[in-house]
């Protein structure tokens, strides 16, 4: 299985369409998928939502600089040899350098590790981190 690792390119409120892009590869959701997008927030490190895509609101952090934030994402609709596409944003965090590092599928569920690439400053509040299963 490929690893894909990109940043959302765009979304589209009007009718739920949002598109991945990196690494050269552009990848656009189904519509159909994108209007179910639910959410969920995080608690020490974990959440759960069984959604074919979502976006997770994370605690707030105070991840150091060059330190990571693992996520355990607990998910029915993700196998051992799913793609679980993700990107990450700022939710009410304002400094530090958040960047997705790796995300890596198994059975129930998906590790997914934000790194947070300043040299100096720590992350101060909340991350968005989005994702699809494919």
């Amino acid at each position: 299985m490929a690893e894909f690792q990109g940043n959302l390119a765009s979304y589209n409120e009007a009718n739920g369409e949002f598109t991945f892009s990196g690494k050269g590869v552009t990848l656009k959701s189904n519509a159909k998928v994108a209007n179910n997008i639910q959410t969920a927030s995080a608690t020490a490190g974990a959440a759960t939502l069984n959604a074919p895509a979502g976006i997770i609101t994370s605690e707030s952090l105070t991840t150091a600089a060059g330190a990571d934030y693992t996520l355990t994402l607990t998910n029915s609709f993700i196998t051992a040899t799913s793609a679980v596409l993700a990107s990450v944003g700022n939710g009410t965090n304002t400094t530090g350098d958040p960047s997705l590092f790796s995300v890596t599928p198994a059975a129930g569920s998906a590790t997914i590790i934000v790194r947070n690439g300043h040299a100096t400053v720590a992350l101060n509040g909340t991350l968005k981190i989005s994702f699809i299963v494919l």
